[in-house]
């Protein structure tokens, strides 16, 4: 059992990370997309480049273990920023709320299972 739940809370994670990892360096790299994207949601553009920051901190605040505090931030922050993704595009009506849905699955699931392996 306790193999089975490291190897689900590893894969979850890992799945999690990667979509964050793409979200941040596409608002580095691809900064006309995303901020057209942004103003089409309704959100300011000027928080593009600290949200993409925040996601890195985040990612790193899970991974580290060394702060259960700071870890807790970090997968609120990651729910806030997905709830808010997802409702943003469903009121859009743009048909790309997919990828919150599957990071809000994925952030559900790696936070039940972290609670399961690291405690």
């Amino acid at each position: 059992m306790e193999k089975r739940n490291k190897i689900i809370y590893w894969t979850v994670t890992g799945l999690l990370t990667a979509l964050m990892l793409m979200s941040a360096g596409m608002y580095f790299m691809n900064y006309e997309m995303v901020s057209a994207t942004f103003l089409k949601l309704g959100f300011p553009t000027f928080v593009i480049y600290p949200l993409a920051v925040a996601k890195l901190l985040g990612l790193i605040a899970i991974l580290s273990k060394k702060s259960q505090l700071l870890k807790e931030w970090a997968y609120a922050g990651f729910f806030f920023d997905f709830v808010l993704a997802f409702f943003a595009h469903i009121i859009a009506q743009d048909g790309e709320y997919m990828m919150a849905l599957i990071a809000m699955v994925l952030l559900v699931v790696s936070r039940i299972y972290d609670g399961k392996v690291f405690r």
